[in-house]
Formats: C-alpha cells, structure tokens, sequence
C-alpha cells in the first residue's frame, strides 16, 4: 500500500516509542598479562575473538614462552533479556487487537509509526464499517478505504473526486450510501464496476448511466436499494436490473426522470420478493393499470407509497384491498380521490398507517380519525422506504446498523 498519507489533516505522527533491549556494559577485568609495555596482537584475532573496541592482553613468561605469544581473549557474554515489553515481539494477531480498540484518527496516525504498522493498520479486518460524514471532500482517501476492504461505508454529501484504485481489484464492501453527492457520471462508473456484492445501496439524487444499471444488474443479493430523484439511464436498462436482481426487498425509486416507460417497466419486472414500495412522484405518468400490475406481482407489500400520483382514484381502493399484508400506505396529494371516501379504509383491518397529506383539512382530521380508530393518520410526511438514514433519527446509522471508525471533524 502506498505511503501516501491518507486525511492528511488528520495524519499525526504518532508520539511515543518503542522499547529496545539495551546492551550491558562490559567491565574490564583485571589484566593478566604479567606487565607488558606492548602486545603485537594481529587485528583480525581481535575481530574474531573479542567484542569491538577491546584491549587483549598476552602474557609469555619464561624463556620456553619467548618466540610463542598467547592471546588471552574474553568470550561476548550473552546480553541480558530487557525485563520491558517489546511492541516488536508481539505477534500480528495481538497488534491487531489492539490497533481495533482505536478511532479513525488514531489508527491513521499509527499507520506512520513504521512499515509494519502502516501495513497492520490498514488491515481489512480494521476496515470493517467506515462512517466518513462530515468530510467534505474525498479524493484518494475514499479509494484507500474502499480498497482497504470496508464492507460498510456512508459518506453522503460529499464531494467525491477521483478515487484513485491502484488496481482493477473488486472491492469488498456490502452497505454503501453515496446519498447526494457531488461526484462525476464517470467515476460513479468506475467504483460501481468494482461492486459485486452490494446488498444495501443507496444513489439517492445522482445522474446514473446505463452502464451504471448494468452494474447494478450484477449485485444479485440487493435487498434495498434507495434510487430517489436519480436520472440518466433507460427504461430497458432498468427492466434487465429489476430482473436480475429478484432479491429486492425495499426500493425507492420515487421522484426520479421517468417517463411513463420507467413507470411501466417498474409495475412489470418489479420482484415479487418487494415488500416496501416507494413509486411516488409520477403525476401522470403511474396510470391504475400499473397499480393493479403492481399488487398482482407484489402481494406481500407491508408498505406502499404512491402519492402526488393524480390518475390514482378511490377505484385503486378494492385492488389495494388485495394487498393482506398491508400495514403503511400513502396517498399524499392524489387529487382524485375525494376526503370524504377515505373512510372506506375501515375495511382495511390490517392498516397501520395512512398518510393523506394535502387531501383533507386540519379541520376535518380529527373526525376521519375518529371513523379509523385503528389507524394513525398523517404522522410521517416524508417515507423512509429503503433510504440508508430515516429524517427522524439523529444517531448515526446505516440501515439501522452502526459503523465502528467514525471522521470526526
């Protein structure tokens, strides 16, 4: 991995240091060599026989002694074990123990400590779930995360440049929202690519491609996917999706560019595994045929948005009726349908929720609320189908799961 430093605001050297056995002391023994002025020892027994900047001593007493010099050398002793922890001894298992107990900009700052620790810190194992909110602009650092094997990112409303893969590498990650970002066509293509094992995504208000789709296509085991306000590709593009991915258990695909193709390759591909629909927005453009092709494919919806559709009329009641299973529905701002006929939703034993938004008068709430004592009336104005983050929370979640580094600015 490159020694670039990834948030480089962040990136502080770390301080602290690493504890090193030290050497003993050599102490100078008494000398043995009788009171030589001298001694003619050549340097290479020195090297061999005697630690470094040592003195040897000889001795040749006696005249038997006179034309043969011996050399008395000291052995090296053994350098004493340092009593202190080693942060180099411990094995990879134990430092990646710890190195998981540390935040974003901790392990960030590890990473500059030295080669090993800059490769231990970027283990994906560390790089579980990522929470960049708040960075305002990711260049390379969003690549080096993507790339260290994150399986859970959230970063929306960030600007996004160019990632920088190092490599054609597909990533790892499962969970990705990249909800209103500022980021170019090409460059959503190229980290899409890499992708083949999303099952939660979210492109909410981005200008998609074709190409884009046909990636999508390959993600087999999508379970929600939040495409809401998104442009730019097909309605062919996005019926081959829809059939590839028959997995999909929320989507959101209101407010988008559609034209009434969109709409109808919706109601006729949408996965009969589908149980939280968000088709809102459409106008003109969702007719009653593509609501009734909607329930006859779908009938386990728990959850069913189709406002600011004005084709919808009460004749969608009976087919809505069919739905069993059905616990929210909203039909915020479907002009046609007349107050005075929401009271027929008391056939409706199962309902739970019924947003009607712009269809009633303050005024007159409380008494349909009084005919529909089981249901709550108008208490969500804005849907959460498939959508990473409900407007109403204010923890930091991703589909209601959290992530473990979190950028804190």
């Amino acid at each position: 991995m490159s020694n670039e430093r990834p948030f480089k605001e962040l990136s502080e050297n770390l301080e602290g240091s690493l504890c090193r056995p030290q050497r003993s002391k050599w102490k100078r023994r008494p000398s043995c060599s009788g009171g030589l002025d001298t001694e003619n020892t050549p340097n290479e027994l020195i090297q061999q026989w005697s630690p470094p900047h040592k003195k040897f001593l000889t001795s040749a007493k006696g005249k038997e002694n006179e034309e043969n010099v011996f050399v008395l050398a000291r052995r090296p002793r053994k350098r004493r074990e340092s009593s202190g922890l080693c942060w180099d001894s411990l094995p990879d298992e134990l430092l990646l123990g710890i190195l998981s107990r540390l935040s974003l900009q901790e392990l960030l700052r590890t990473s500059h400590v030295c080669k090993r620790w800059h490769r231990l810190a970027f283990d994906e194992s560390l790089w579980h779930s990522v929470d960049l909110v708040g960075k305002a602009q990711l260049d390379a650092e969003l690549g080096q995360v993507l790339s260290a094997g994150a399986l859970r990112l959230r970063c929306p409303h960030a600007c996004i440049a160019q990632p920088s893969f190092k490599s054609a590498q597909k990533l790892r990650v499962q969970d990705l929202d990249l909800s209103n970002c500022t980021v170019e066509t090409s460059v959503l293509e190229d980290i899409l690519s890499r992708c083949k094992h999303l099952q939660n995504l979210s492109l909410e208000g981005l200008v998609l491609s074709d190409s884009i789709i046909h990636s999508l296509a390959q993600n087999t085991e999508i379970v929600r996917l939040n495409l809401c306000g998104c442009s730019g590709f097909s309605a062919d593009s996005l019926a081959e999706m829809l059939k590839s991915c028959t997995r999909i258990e929320e989507m959101n695909v209101s407010w988008c560019d559609f034209n009434n193709l969109h709409v109808q390759a919706i109601a006729n591909n949408v996965p009969s595994s589908i149980t939280q629909l968000n088709i809102s927005g459409y106008r003109q453009n969702l007719t009653m045929e593509d609501v009734k092709a909607i329930v006859n494919r779908c009938s386990n919806l728990t959850n069913l948005d189709l406002s600011d559709s004005v084709l919808v009329t009460t004749d969608s009641f009976p087919v809505l009726q069919q739905l069993s299973s059905l616990r929210h529905l909203a039909l915020s701002r479907c002009y046609q349908i007349h107050p005075a006929s929401l009271i027929d939703f008391e056939k409706f034993l199962n309902l739970q929720t019924l947003e009607v938004f712009g269809l009633i008068q303050d005024s007159y709430l409380p008494i349909l609320c009084k005919g529909l004592p089981h249901i709550q009336i108008n208490t969500q104005p804005f849907s959460t189908v498939a959508r990473p983050t409900s407007a109403s929370r204010k923890d930091r979640t991703l589909w209601g799961m959290h992530c473990r580094l979190v950028y804190k600015h």
